[in-house]
């Protein structure tokens, strides 16, 4: 039986008043998980054009990308699931957030700015582990193969 290939995404790491952006990745919103918003990458088209056009469509925001932070695995053994996710570093360029903006996908259901103490402290559940410290931090991160959680 073969494996299918990893899914590549891309991420942003968006820092604003010192505050970090999230989303609510989920349908109806069915879960509390928040994660940096991106998404799947299109073949053909550059990591940082992907990031861009992903985080419009999900914030409506306008952002410029700097350069790697983490490179982050998912994998979920059940299924055979197995994402790589490269997070860049990101500034606000234009833009606020919207309650009325939609997400053309329909995933995307909430979106907000949150302190580190948010994180730091379990105030919510984030996806990947090492979120404040690739968000808050300098150095380039590795996570191998983090358990997906539904």
């Amino acid at each position: 039986m073969s494996r299918p290939m990893p899914r590549l995404a891309v991420r942003a790491l968006i820092l604003h008043e010192d505050r970090l952006l999230l989303v609510n990745a989920w349908k109806s919103a069915r879960s509390d998980l928040w994660c940096a918003p991106g998404g799947g990458v299109e073949p053909g088209t550059s990591l940082p054009a992907n990031l861009i056009r992903e985080v419009h469509e999900e914030t409506g925001l306008t952002i410029a990308v700097g350069g790697p932070a983490l490179v982050n695995e998912f994998h979920d053994p059940p299924s055979g699931f197995h994402q790589v996710e490269v997070f860049f570093r990101c500034r606000l360029i234009s833009g606020r957030l919207d309650d009325d903006w939609r997400d053309p996908e329909g995933i995307v259901t909430r979106r907000r700015f949150f302190d580190r103490a948010d994180l730091d402290l379990g105030r919510i559940r984030f996806k990947p582990d090492s979120l404040p410290a690739a968000a808050w931090g300098t150095d380039f991160g590795y996570d191998p193969l983090e358990r997906i959680v539904r």
